[in-house]
């Protein structure tokens, strides 16, 4: 297949390791952190690890949408489902999101709140207009990538006089999320977390550009270089983050020229922009806090917005105390440091956000790489 299988070719992999292994200079310890759970997966999937010299670290960043999203937005979307009587439409690793209580969204689905799985945000547009006496509304999360299909709609429901249809957005932004972590403490002040580079989302990039980014690479000096998600793809990548290290400069730079752009596709962004506007801060699990990293609908579509017809206000409830996903999800530990990694804690059985996607650190560690660690810490 035209651009899947090239770039999974087990001999080209192994020559672009021997090159990285050629230019890492044995004296010098690198750290790079993949931001996206796309490339947590591949680098999973493929052994991409295996094949990096020992001093070429891979640090787990925030993952996915639903690694992030903290247990008080889940709580909004169980309020209007079991509470308001309210059909709430998601995403399914939306579902499986352990929130308050032990509760997600598919055991309140069990319980009998009107929780239906959707495909796209034009799905849940479609069952509030085929229900004109009940109230839908759409449970939006995601990253770029996710967040023009839910403009769309929300712009389709307000030219269709769809008054039964809401979002309850949770879409949030990369560029700031990079920003926090390398002001954050672990970073900046301990230096417990080394992050030497960063490789960059690759979806997310079709819509924003490469361009956003470059404010964090010449500000906290740490290279960028976006990449796709196949495994060559990251493997270019880690290569270029080598030789920019080497060579001292901090840039960056697009190994995925195939689908990404400077500027990024600019019929999106304007359709974003026409809906939604920036909230001043916005709590990510894991990262606290985070100004400026999220969207809210504008006052021009206020009739679409969730939290104001419901008047939900926001509350931030703390994770499982047993559960690391906060520190993974920082790039302070890694998935098998968690005491109930791979016991108590399964994909099947998830206590924290990064064992419900496959894009998760934990699920895609616990599919791919779980019993060569146990083995290694066992010796």
């Amino acid at each position: 297949m035209k651009y899947i299988d090239e770039f999974r070719d087990g001999d080209v992999a192994r020559k672009i390791a021997a090159r990285i292994a050629a230019e890492a200079e044995p004296a010098r310890s690198y750290s790079f952190m993949e931001f996206c759970g796309g490339h947590t997966d591949a680098i999973s999937r493929y052994g991409v690890a295996e094949l990096l010299p020992a001093n070429v670290r891979m640090i787990h960043g925030p993952g996915c949408p639903v690694c992030v999203l903290p247990i008080g937005r889940i709580d909004h979307a169980l309020t209007l489902a079991l509470e308001r009587n309210v059909i709430v439409c998601t995403y399914g690793d939306t579902m499986r999101v352990p929130a308050s209580g032990g509760m997600s969204l598919i055991k309140a689905k069990a319980r009998g709140g009107d929780i239906r799985m959707v495909y796209s945000a034009a799905d849940a547009l479609r069952i509030a207009q085929e229900n004109p006496q009940r109230e839908v509304v759409f449970f939006a999360i995601g990253f770029e990538t996710t967040t023009p299909p839910t403009a769309l709609v929300i712009r389709d429901a307000h030219a269709r006089r769809v008054d039964n249809f809401s979002v309850l957005c949770c879409h949030v932004l990369t560029p700031a999320a990079i920003a926090h972590i390398l002001e954050s403490p672990e970073v900046r002040e301990t230096g417990s977390v080394a992050i030497d580079g960063f490789v960059g989302p690759a979806h997310v990039s079709i819509v924003i550009g490469s361009d956003p980014y470059v404010g964090a690479a010449e500000k906290y000096r740490k290279p960028v270089v976006i990449a796709g998600f196949e495994p060559l793809d990251v493997m270019q990548a880690i290569l270029m983050l080598v030789r920019q290290v080497n060579q001292g400069r901090c840039v960056v730079e697009n190994e995925f020229t195939r689908a990404v752009s400077p500027r990024g596709n600019l019929t999106a962004q304007t359709l974003m922009a026409e809906v939604f506007e920036m909230r001043a801060t916005f709590e990510w699990r894991g990262l606290g806090e985070v100004p400026n990293s999220a969207l809210r609908i504008r006052p021009a579509y206020a009739q679409f917005d969730a939290e104001r017809r419901y008047g939900l206000a926001y509350k931030p409830v703390p994770d499982n105390k047993a559960c690391e996903c906060g520190a993974i999800l920082r790039g302070v530990k890694r998935p098998s440091e968690c005491k109930i990694f791979g016991t108590v804690c399964t994909p099947e059985n998830p206590m924290g956000s990064c064992m419900v996607s496959s894009e998760g650190a934990c699920a895609a560690h616990y599919s791919y790489g779980r019993f060569k660690d146990i083995a290694v810490t066992a010796a």
